[in-house]
């Protein structure tokens, strides 16, 4: 039991390291083997409520409609009704029982953020779990209507007024949940702490991405410390390489080369999943990637220091009209 035990760790972290493999749909089939089967139990969710935002495809739905099946009432946070309307379909379709709702959320817009929690407060008695999974790969630098670069917008800013602004229903709740949708493409980025708006430079979507998705690792230490006293965890993970919408329109030569290999949404989203449903809650502000905690840093250059990560924190909650503490 021992040597098969070492001999899975060994494999997991030769995944890990090789980054391809590990990314890949091979990665995930490898180390699947290895977990339990009744891990989150059926029906683990029963009697929660979740809100997963980006929900109308891919990961998010794929999210959306595990955590439904685990007996959750699941709210699909979109900016597009019509397509959240259709993605709800698509999960009930699969069991007509279940509870899914649309919920209108531009994460991007900070007023369209706020009136968006303003009316889960109105409808709901609390919160269990927050998935921030919205994303966006511009072609050009863009600002949102309050004047933020979009990507850290969508992928910070917007998520910390969200949580701040749920944070008294998730506050009523047992064991409160935020989960981060991170990607692997971060550990090519350093933190951007002088230039988080993308103003200097050339602007490349693909390493706006990285960079704020880089933040929200970032910033999963400061926001479970910050949120500790009311009992809400906070992580953040990454996906691995899967087949989405999105992957398809924004890196299309990408999913050309890698398709065969590319994760299923289902897999991408397992971890998601599996950091909101399992019984024994997991250890608060870590990152996670298959279900196991991951470094954050895998090259030198990307290192920062826990003033960088201070600094940061502080812009992006003023930049999202929040106190700082």
């Amino acid at each position: 039991m021992a040597r098969s035990f070492d001999a899975a760790r060994w494999l997991d972290f030769v995944l890990d390291r090789t980054i391809a493999p590990g990314y890949s749909r091979v990665g995930f089939v490898a180390r699947h083997r290895c977990w339990p089967d009744d891990d989150p139990r059926p029906g683990a969710m029963h009697g929660s409520t979740a809100l997963v935002t980006g929900a109308n495809s891919g990961i998010g739905e794929a999210i959306a409609a595990a955590l439904v099946g685990l007996g959750a009432t699941v709210l699909l946070g979109v900016r597009d009704p019509e397509r959240g309307e259709r993605a709800r379909r698509e999960i009930q379709a699969a069991d007509p029982n279940t509870e899914v709702s649309v919920a209108r959320c531009d994460v991007a817009d900070l007023g369209s953020v706020t009136e968006c929690a303003a009316t889960l407060a109105e409808t709901l008695p609390r919160l269990d779990v927050l998935v921030h999974n919205a994303g966006v790969l511009p072609d050009e630098r863009v600002e949102t209507a309050d004047g933020h670069e979009l990507t850290l917008a969508t992928h910070v800013l917007g998520p910390l007024l969200l949580t701040e602004l749920v944070a008294p229903l998730m506050g009523a709740a047992a064991d409160p949940r935020v989960i981060f949708v991170a990607s692997g493409g971060m550990y090519t980025q350093p933190l951007a702490v002088d230039d988080p708006e993308f103003r200097d430079g050339q602007y490349r979507g693909a390493t706006a991405y990285a960079r704020t998705k880089r933040m929200q690792v970032a910033l999963t230490g400061p926001l479970a410390e910050h949120y500790a006293p009311q009992g809400i965890s906070v992580h953040s993970m990454h996906p691995g390489w899967a087949d989405t919408p999105g992957i398809a329109a924004a890196l299309p030569r990408f999913r050309r080369l890698t398709r065969p290999l590319l994760r299923t949404p289902a897999q991408g989203a397992d971890t998601a999943v599996w950091l909101a449903a399992t019984a024994q809650t997991p250890p608060s502000g870590r990152f996670w990637h298959d279900r196991r905690t991951r470094p954050e840093h895998y090259l030198r250059r990307t290192h920062y220091t826990d003033e960088n990560v201070r600094r940061l924190y502080q812009y992006c909650c003023r930049a999202a009209g929040l106190q700082v503490s």
